[in-house]
């Protein structure tokens, strides 16, 4: 389960890396070739993602006891942030809707549904 916890933590790292950079995107800043339209509501919205499973990541990477609780608040909270993406998308806040965004939430719901799961599943087994 340490290693588990390890791996998640790392993971976690990445997730809140690809929200930063999409809020970045969002809140105007092209990176090289790649820019997205400026939505304001989504840059706050990744920032909080990135917040929650930066929090998760610390608690697993520095080993606290609330690790596994951290990891899965924090995939919790950024599943939730990415699905509401979705839904906006959806229904049409008036945002352009661009590849990278449609492959940017797919992806990423799908890594923090599986990390949510694994941290879930862990932390009930350890009880």
């Amino acid at each position: 389960m340490d290693a588990l916890r390890r791996a998640l933590g790392g993971l976690s790292l990445l997730y809140a890396l690809v929200f930063l950079v999409f809020g970045l995107l969002h809140a105007g800043i092209a990176l090289g070739p790649v820019s997205q339209p400026v939505i304001v509501p989504a840059a706050i919205a990744e920032t909080l993602c990135a917040s929650a499973v930066l929090a998760g990541a610390y608690g697993a990477l520095a080993g606290r006891a609330w690790a596994w609780d951290g990891l899965v608040y924090g995939h919790a909270a950024a599943l939730g942030g990415v699905l509401l993406g979705i839904l906006a998308l959806a229904f049409g806040d008036g945002a352009e809707e661009t590849p990278l965004l449609t492959w940017y939430h797919g992806t990423m719901a799908v890594a923090l549904a599986a990390g949510l799961s694994g941290a879930f599943y862990v932390s009930r087994v350890r009880r």
